[in-house]
């Protein structure tokens, strides 16, 4: 594809985590900032993430190993485009590649003063760019269907009340592994428009979602996927960003955390009119020093 971007990364310590893995936070950076410049080369004018969903992740990367990150256009939309990232890890020593991650990611075109930019359609080169044209207005239908479905449920589950009930005498309750943390967007975390970086917000997220995990398992949790993380809303330079986390349920060898995130200006700060700008699901599992899985207490809400 014409609208195909490469970035290399070398996985340097300071990348990794105490397992002397590439954090998924880092890596979420880098593939936000590759997609944003594959949809940028096709719209020509600044965009923004609005959605990165589906993320999943196959494999680690270690130190002294080298990330690809390969993102192309595969459709645009009237003012959005999707855009397609894999990631894999080559092995200096051995030359072996394997795949880390793939995901589907949402960008909007920034209009240009008062005017709404209208994206040009895709060029198709190859066949495997005819085949993530054609997916591309599925994958949407599903996006768009999805947010509906969650709505719908959420509605159900306000009505009928306390509809949860634990059978089970030594669950846990999740409420010791509620997290907040609180971030201060300053330069380096956004655009040259004064957006905050949506890869920023993302490993953010990460880490608040990881400490979570980290308290009913006590170990170090590894990001396994991601569930739709959408931007509802932009934040810029000199909003508080708060994240909150905590453990919505367990599923034997996983865990899932469910953050949510505000952002205030100074003003909305002193008056707390905070507004939601994001939401996101992610699963972790976790491993013991043999490096077999480990079981997941169950819990109560």
């Amino acid at each position: 594809s014409l609208m195909a971007v490469c970035m290399c990364q070398a996985v340097l310590p300071a990348h990794a985590g105490p397992r002397g893995e590439l954090g998924a936070g880092p890596l979420l950076r880098w593939m936000d900032a590759a997609a944003c410049l594959a949809a940028e080369k096709h719209a020509g004018v600044s965009c923004v993430t609005a959605s990165m969903d589906d993320i999943q992740f196959e494999e680690a990367a270690r130190v002294g190993q080298i990330i690809a990150i390969r993102t192309k256009v595969n459709r645009a939309f009237k003012t959005s485009m999707e855009v397609g990232i894999k990631v894999t890890v080559q092995d200096v020593l051995t030359n072996a590649e394997k795949i880390v991650s793939v995901a589907y990611a949402t960008y909007v075109a920034k209009p240009v003063g008062a005017e709404k930019v209208e994206l040009k359609p895709v060029q198709l080169l190859s066949t495997e760019d005819h085949l993530e044209h054609s997916l591309a207005i599925e994958r949407r239908r599903i996006r768009l269907g999805y947010v509906q479905v969650f709505q719908k449920l959420m509605q159900e589950s306000n009505k009928e009340g306390d509809f949860y009930t634990c059978e089970e005498k030594d669950a846990l309750s999740t409420e010791h592994t509620h997290v907040q943390s609180t971030e201060l967007v300053l330069p380096p975390h956004a655009n040259h428009h004064g957006n905050t970086f949506g890869g920023q917000i993302m490993a953010w997220m990460q880490t608040v979602a990881s400490i979570s995990a980290s308290r009913l398992c006590h170990s170090h949790p590894i990001l396994k996927s991601v569930n739709m993380f959408k931007f509802w809303g932009p934040s810029f330079v000199g909003d508080r960003l708060v994240f909150n986390a905590i453990v919505n349920n367990t599923f034997h060898n996983s865990v899932e955390v469910g953050v949510r995130v505000e952002a205030y200006s100074c003003e909305e700060w002193i008056k707390a009119q905070p507004r939601h700008i994001n939401s996101a699901f992610l699963i972790f599992s976790a491993v013991n020093d043999k490096g077999e899985l480990l079981t997941f207490p169950t819990v109560k809400p």
